[in-house]
């Protein structure tokens, strides 16, 4: 019996030996499409620049829908005339963008785009939290347009899960804002 305690002993002191290493960190590989643009087949007061994994949606009063099936994604496009109300144009866009505080860890903006040569003059923000959407932007001529795009997911916000799909869009957002073209400009 003592040869058996000594020996089991022996075999856990020398099982000790050797350190534990922590398995390393999993990351997510997701492979997006890269994309081709081409300009809206739609005819509205504006045009800009959509990917070729897009997909654009007519709706009434100037508007549209870009989903993104894959993502399970859209970016709606709101158009309204500006008749001197630009003001509150403005005022309303930014509420809009500022009523996601709430579930919103933090929301900035980029430098104010300025285009002269296009009139085109807008803002983007970054919305960083489980908020409903992760980035809009608002553009105008400060005449006779103003449009205001905003990213969703058709799922419950969880801004961890979405990241990696709310950069590939932004991307899509940015080119879709440097593209726009505003049509029957006096």
């Amino acid at each position: 019996m003592y040869r058996y305690l000594c020996g089991f002993l022996l075999l856990i002191l020398m099982s000790c030996g050797g350190e534990t290493l922590p398995k390393p960190k999993a990351y997510l590989s997701l492979n997006y499409a890269k994309p081709s643009y081409q300009k809206i087949n739609v005819e509205r007061p504006y045009t800009f620049e959509v990917s070729n994994v897009a997909k654009v949606k007519s709706l009434p009063k100037n508007w549209l829908k870009i989903q993104y099936p894959e993502l399970k994604a859209s970016v709606d496009i709101t158009y309204r005339p500006v008749n001197d109300n630009l003001k509150e144009l403005l005022l309303e866009a930014e509420k809009l963008v500022f009523e996601h505080t709430v579930k919103a860890d933090n929301i900035s903006n980029t430098e104010d785009y300025i285009n002269k040569e296009k009139k085109v003059y807008g803002k983007m923000y970054f919305i960083y939290g489980n908020a409903a959407s992760q980035v809009q932007f608002h553009v105008t001529d400060s005449v006779q347009h103003f449009l205001k795009a905003s990213l969703f997911f058709y799922s419950k916000p969880n801004f961890d899960s979405v990241l990696p799909a709310v950069d590939y869009v932004k991307k899509d957002m940015v080119k879709m804002m440097e593209t726009l073209e505003w049509k029957n400009i006096d």
